[in-house]
């Protein structure tokens, strides 16, 4: 299992992309942070630092889907650069892992 974390502009912006990879079944569940502050230099390799709020977009799907997920995200995200991370889940408990997969196709 991963987990996929996906900065967002806004909260509607998360929630759409998290409801399209839940319909398509690519993951299984997701949730939102509502709000984070990021820093980073853009344009990139510019000396400004710009800032903003964001929303978290954590989806929560099988190793093998990651490209899928990906994929989606990259033609739904409004960012030109978004960030799409896999993160490897170590431990989790059967009765969840179980439930996971069976909502993934």
């Amino acid at each position: 299992m991963i987990i996929v974390y996906i900065p967002c502009n806004t909260v509607k912006t998360a929630k759409k992309i998290g409801n399209i990879l839940v319909k398509k079944r690519y993951v299984a569940c997701f949730n939102i942070i509502p709000k984070i502050f990021s820093g980073y230099h853009w344009p990139p390799k510019e000396n400004k630092i710009e800032s903003a709020e964001e929303s978290v977009l954590i989806v929560k799907t099988l190793d093998e889907k990651y490209d899928q997920v990906k994929k989606e995200v990259e033609k739904i995200h409004p960012y030109s650069v978004p960030c799409i991370m896999s993160i490897k889940v170590k431990d989790i408990n059967e009765k969840y892992l179980n439930w996971l997969k069976g909502e993934i196709k």
